[in-house]
């Protein structure tokens, strides 16, 4: 009797579980977007600055140099031209960047990497970079999956820094 009544409410519960994953799921897709333009925007769960520096923490702790960051709404300010928080952050890791660059010159315009932290009209943060699949095809490398896959894991390591 026991053990049918723990099977009852196991089955009982399935329904359930799984409607609590699919929420998750849904809630984390909704954080990410892939473009059709090659970018990838994923949200932010911290404020503009805090965003900001969870990054610049992640990439540090992660032994990637951080080259420089871009406050592009102090330039537009400077320059008369109100502007929502935009900062450009440029990083990148020689040893892995300059693969995709020995495959094709060309792609040192994508390289180092560059990622985007604005915060749109509704006040939400988000986090944009180019999506290194769309780089390979853009580029015509074929000779660099691991490479390029690598990057992916790490970019989205990035992120998820400041999605959480």
């Amino acid at each position: 009797m026991t053990s049918r009544i723990a099977t009852l409410a196991a089955a009982t519960l399935i329904p359930f579980t799984f409607a609590l994953v699919s929420a998750g799921a849904k809630a984390e897709e909704s954080t990410r977007q892939v473009l059709e333009n090659g970018l990838v925007r994923v949200r932010s769960a911290y404020p503009f600055k805090e965003t900001i520096d969870r990054i610049k923490q992640d990439i540090a702790a992660k032994g990637i140099v951080f080259f420089l960051a871009v406050d592009q709404s102090k330039l537009a300010s400077e320059a008369g031209i109100k502007l929502r928080p935009s900062t450009l952050l440029v990083f990148g890791n020689p040893a892995l960047g300059s693969q995709f660059i020995t495959s094709n010159p060309d792609a040192g315009i994508d390289w180092p990497v560059r990622l985007l932290v604005s915060e749109d009209e509704t006040g939400a943060v988000w986090t944009v970079y180019n999506d290194f699949q769309f780089i390979a095809r853009r580029h015509g490398i074929t000779d660099r999956g691991a490479a390029f896959d690598k990057a992916s894991d790490v970019i989205e390591s990035i992120t998820s820094s400041a999605s959480r």
